[in-house]
């Protein structure tokens, strides 16, 4: 009796505080990250090219560039290339390097910033999540949601220390979003939708269509009950107030073309009309579901046919990009591609989350069935886990966003099981009911590390080889070694650009950035083609070294689609008389050439 009083004591505490204890272990999870990652910090480990394109933003912006130019001068000198982000993301890592440069220096503030900035939103995303979960599962079920968070193998990685691009932020915006949707206050609800929506699409265009669906969400909740007007009237008040103030504060001067990859105009006006009539909407008297949702269909029929008869460019891929580009780069991007198409190794840990929250968010709602409010708290939910699953059988970079959308029905699944067993009078089948929680938290949280263990699907010598390649070259040792020479524009590949001007005082050409599709098509035929096209090519851009990284997958790309091409005569050894040898350090994993432009060189 004594411990169970205790027990009942903690329970109710940690259910009076929750938000209080959702910060503290949110805090403690900062402390432990910032520790375990701290050689990360230190070296400033930036793996992907958004996250040191980011670093570049923010130092432009420290050092003066305008609020609305967000184009990137260090690559493509001296005109820049037009990166299509908003300032938004920029805002949290600008004001740490601020807060720390007076106590630490510039350099260490930078550092530090790219490790603590990442785990801002996971606090967001903690706090929402948690929320969720004590509206649908249980006030208790909270703790759960957390633990479950850290088996999300393909979303707990955006909010770790030095991943500083804006996909933690649009993943807390997403949290948040399906909290405002679990909300039974119709107001606040529909409003914290709203304006996640317009932060997420102000950000970037990512998880569009999880906006959309969202929105459609709370179109179908007031179609099914009338009761529902306030939470739409609020959901598109604050989704065309918010995308609103979201453009004018944020969108960058390049961002006013009417183009389909950002906020533009385009998506401005599909916000704001949108936003507009669902509000005139929630208006409308209509008594019936049939009325509303005549009304509805005709409302969406509407904006459809307004957007493709005002903006038909749009209709198709939004990068805009030539037909050349996307199969030469574009279509060979991993994310990109679905789920089936990628190793079992890597699509069994991220389909595991939304399958189990796809089956206990169907429960559920099975469960909610009689109960009016708690189903139309959970048929939303479980719409959404199903659609999110759904864009993975398209492209594999939705594989967060479903792992976070899975995480409230994979704790109700979890709940019902501990529930069930915990009831039983027998000791033996509530220690069985906890052992079968335990492996259902396991699956998530050790998937890829059973996998690993007992080598399925091993990565072949040839990826093997790939990886340590890319992590060699893009290690700040070995790029501060290109600092002993004057600084010039370095020739190289269009995945090492980014990377190439956080680490060193050099320029490059360009990067993954779709909108540049001269500098990137230049790079790749200069590599491709042959030696005597390469030379014209480089002056284009006053280069006057090539720098290359044997074996990243770039250039795995320009052998097998060129064997006789420039790159390939150069990993043959085979390099012309008007390349001259740079010598670089020993176990330097790069190869660097001067380029010769005087007349018969």
């Amino acid at each position: 009796m004594k411990y169970g009083a205790i027990l009942l004591g903690l329970a109710k505490r940690l259910d009076r505080h929750w938000l209080q204890c959702t910060l503290l272990v949110w805090a403690a999870i900062l402390g432990f990250y910032l520790w375990q990652r701290s050689a990360q910090i230190h070296w400033l480990v930036l793996n992907d090219t958004d996250d040191n394109m980011r670093l570049m933003q923010v130092r432009g912006l420290l050092a003066g560039q305008g609020w609305y130019d967000l184009r990137q001068y260090r690559l493509n000198p001296p005109g820049g290339l037009d990166i299509h982000w908003s300032r938004l993301v920029d805002l949290p890592i600008a004001a740490l390097i601020l807060i720390l440069k007076p106590f630490t220096g510039t350099p260490l503030a930078e550092r530090l910033a790219c490790g603590i900035a990442p785990l801002l939103p996971l606090g967001v995303a903690l706090v929402a999540l948690a929320a969720t979960v004590r509206r649908l599962v249980a006030p208790m079920a909270w703790p759960l949601a957390i633990l479950f968070l850290f088996g999300c193998s393909a979303t707990l990685p955006m909010f770790m220390p030095m991943r500083i691009d804006h996909h933690g932020w649009q993943l807390a915006c997403l949290s948040l979003t399906v909290a405002g949707l679990a909300d039974p206050r119709k107001g606040r609800g529909g409003a914290l939708v709203g304006l996640s929506s317009a932060v997420s699409l102000t950000i970037g265009l990512e998880l569009l269509p999880y906006c959309a669906m969202a929105g459609g969400l709370v179109a179908l909740r007031w179609v099914w009950d009338r009761a529902e007007a306030r939470r739409l009237a609020l959901y598109g008040a604050t989704l065309a107030g918010g995308s609103g103030l979201g453009f004018v504060v944020f969108a960058s001067d390049a961002n006013y073309a009417m183009r389909c990859d950002a906020l533009t105009p385009v998506w401005l006006t599909v916000t704001v009309a949108g936003g507009a009539a669902l509000f005139a909407l929630s208006r409308l008297r209509l008594e019936s579901r049939v009325a509303r949702l005549a009304a509805g269909a005709a409302v969406g029929a509407a904006i459809a046919g307004g957007f493709a008869l005002r903006f038909p460019q749009c209709l198709s891929r939004p990068e805009g990009v030539s037909q050349e580009l996307a199969d030469l780069w574009l279509n060979n991007v991993r994310e990109a591609k679905p789920i089936y198409k990628h190793p079992l190794r890597l699509a069994v840990p991220i389909a595991i989350v939304p399958v189990l929250g796809l089956i206990g968010a169907g429960i559920a709602c099975w469960r909610a069935r009689r109960d009016a409010e708690r189903f139309a708290g959970w048929l939303p939910i479980a719409l959404f886990t199903a659609f999110a699953g759904a864009m993975l059988l398209w492209q594999v970079r939705a594989g967060p966003a479903a792992q976070m959308l899975g995480i409230v029905g994979e704790v109700a699944l979890a709940w019902l099981i501990l529930s069930w067993f915990v009831a039983q009078r027998s000791t033996a089948i509530r220690v069985a009911g906890a052992t079968l929680v335990v492996v259902l938290v396991l699956c998530g949280l050790f998937a890829t590390t059973l996998i690993q263990y007992f080598r399925f699907d091993p990565p072949n010598a040839r990826v093997l080889a790939v990886n340590r390649a890319t992590a060699r070259c893009m290690s700040v040792s070995a790029l501060a070694q290109l600092d002993r020479f004057p600084a010039a524009t370095m020739f190289t590949h269009v995945d090492l650009g980014p990377r190439l001007i956080v680490a060193t005082h050099h320029d490059g050409i360009t990067g993954p950035y779709h909108r540049n599709e001269r500098p990137i098509l230049d790079v790749h035929h200069a590599f491709q083609g042959s030696a005597a096209a390469f030379r014209p090519i480089a002056a284009r851009y006053g280069a006057t070294y090539l720098l290359t990284c044997p074996n990243v997958a770039e250039t795995t790309l320009y052998r097998s689609r060129a064997p006789g091409g420039f790159y390939s005569q150069l990993a043959k050894g085979r390099v012309p008389a008007w390349l001259e040898p740079v010598a670089l350090p020993k176990g330097s994993p790069f190869r660097l050439w001067r380029i010769r432009y005087a007349a018969g060189k």
